[in-house]
This record gives C-alpha cells, structure tokens and sequence, in this order.
C-alpha cells in the first residue's frame, strides 16, 4: 500500500538491525502486547510466544522512567506488576525488581527490540508524555530499519514530535471514541496508518482511509469470526491477544509447535538481562 504519509528513506547506509518489513502482508495478526492471554502482557515471554506462534509484528506500550524507555501500558503499577503507585513516581531500579509476571522483569524497550531484530515488526505505542524524541533517539542509535518500526499514540502531538525529529519511522494515529475527522487527523501528523478501536471499525471508514493511501489497523480483536469479517472489509490487519487462534482461523498457523514455543518462553525467563 502506497501512503501519503512522510516518504521513508533507504534502509540501507545507517541501519545496521535488520527487521521484516511491518507492512509486510495484506492482513497482519498483531500480537497486542505480545500474547497476553498466555503469558504475561509487555514482558519478554509474552513477546516471545507471540513471535513463536508466528504474529506478523507485536505492539508494545513506552513510558520514561529516569530517562529510560520502558515497556508498561498502565499509568499505575498495581494491575500488571507486584508494585504500587505511579510509573512516573518510581525509579528505575525499584521498577526492575518488580514481578511484571511469572518473575519477570518490567523489560526496556532497547531489550525488546532485540528480541524482534530480524524477526517482526514492533509497533510502538508511544503511552507517556515526552516519549516520542528518546523513542526516535533510540531507535536512530540502535539503527532500526525504518520500515519495521511503526510509532502510534493516542495523543497526536506525540506523533507530531516524532516527524519532526524522526521522519523516517512510520506513524499511526490512535483513536478511540472517534471525533471529527480520523483520517484528516492522521493524514496531519504524516500518518501511513490509524489505529481504530473495533466498535469503530466501519466499512467505509475503511475504504475512505485506503483511497487515500492510509493503511487501518484495529483493536483488539479476539474472536475470529470478526477477524474474519474485518479482512473482508479491507483492514489491513488487526491487534489480538490470541495471537495463535487468529492465525489458525486465517489459515497461517505456526509450524512452530506448542512445546517449541514454551521453550522459547522459558530461553526469554532464563536470560541474564539488565
């Protein structure tokens, strides 16, 4: 699909980590926040198993801590780790020895795109305020192949602060309730996609979108049959928990076994990481 959305310069020269091109295939199964309903969501294990299961890309949520990227959806520590309180108002030492799950660690966004190097796509929500320029700077530092990385948020001036300092990764504009215009909203911050909420999800709304050269990703989608329904409409992919039960019902199983992929869960958890 051809966007109109900032052009993306060659991969070649600067990028030195390989990535599968996000957009890589007609319909993409997003792990959405790996495969959560089977591991943890936002750790290595989770991302892990999604990969394994055989997710076209995988979508994770930033904050700052200390100046450090980290991967954690939530404002507050108490639903997803065994701390409590504000991301904002911890350090990133006490952060780390939390439990995020089945003993992990609350993972750096630097250790997860390690893990994707060569593997997926990462779509990177950008969840905190001010994270869009460290995000791009990271990325430059890393020399992460534009065309795998795919930045989203749901605040727009994010997405505005990361054109202006990283035009070449790719932006998707977020959205919930849906007001005004979302396909002039994206197409304003250089969008190559928006990122619909399921109940929003229209046919047409769809089809306008892709007239104009933008892609539309939704979530999150765990039951088949509107998997299904939502490839019949055009959406270029979509954002599931169950990474594995949507790839069966499009016919893309992993050839990847049920034990390959405890396995390569229990490689993540057994990895002396910082």
């Amino acid at each position: 699909m051809r966007a109109r959305g900032d052009s993306i310069r060659s991969t070649q020269g600067a990028y030195n980590k390989p990535m599968r091109p996000f957009f890589h295939r007609d319909f993409l199964c997003i792990g959405h926040r790996g495969a959560p309903e089977a591991a943890p969501e936002n750790t290595l294990s989770s991302f892990a198993l999604a990969i394994a299961q055989g997710a076209d890309a995988i979508e994770l949520d930033v904050q700052l801590v200390e100046d450090t990227l980290v991967v954690i959806h939530d404002d507050e520590l108490d639903r997803t780790t065994t701390g409590s309180g504000r991301v904002d108002a911890i350090s990133l030492e006490a952060l780390r020895g939390l439990d995020a799950g089945g003993g992990e660690r609350v993972p750096l966004l630097s250790e997860v795109l390690d893990l994707a190097v060569d593997k997926v796509g990462v779509n990177i929500e950008l969840k905190g305020r001010g994270t869009a320029e460290p995000t791009a700077a990271l990325l430059r530092e890393r020399g992460q192949v534009p065309a795998g990385i795919l930045l989203s948020a749901f605040d727009h001036r994010e997405l505005a602060a990361a054109r202006a300092v990283a035009p070449e990764y790719p932006r998707a504009a977020l959205f919930g309730r849906l007001r005004g215009n979302p396909i002039k909203a994206s197409l304003a911050v250089g969008a190559v996609a928006m990122n619909l909420h399921r109940r929003t999800a229209r046919a047409d709304l769809i089809g306008s979108a892709r007239d104009v050269g933008l892609a539309t990703l939704v979530y999150t989608v765990n039951d088949t049959d509107e998997a299904l329904k939502l490839r019949h409409m055009g959406a270029a992919g979509i954002f599931t928990d169950v990474p594995e039960r949507i790839l069966q019902a499009l016919g893309r199983g992993s050839q990847t076994s049920r034990s390959s992929a405890v396995s390569s869960r229990a490689s993540v958890n057994s990895r002396d990481v910082t």
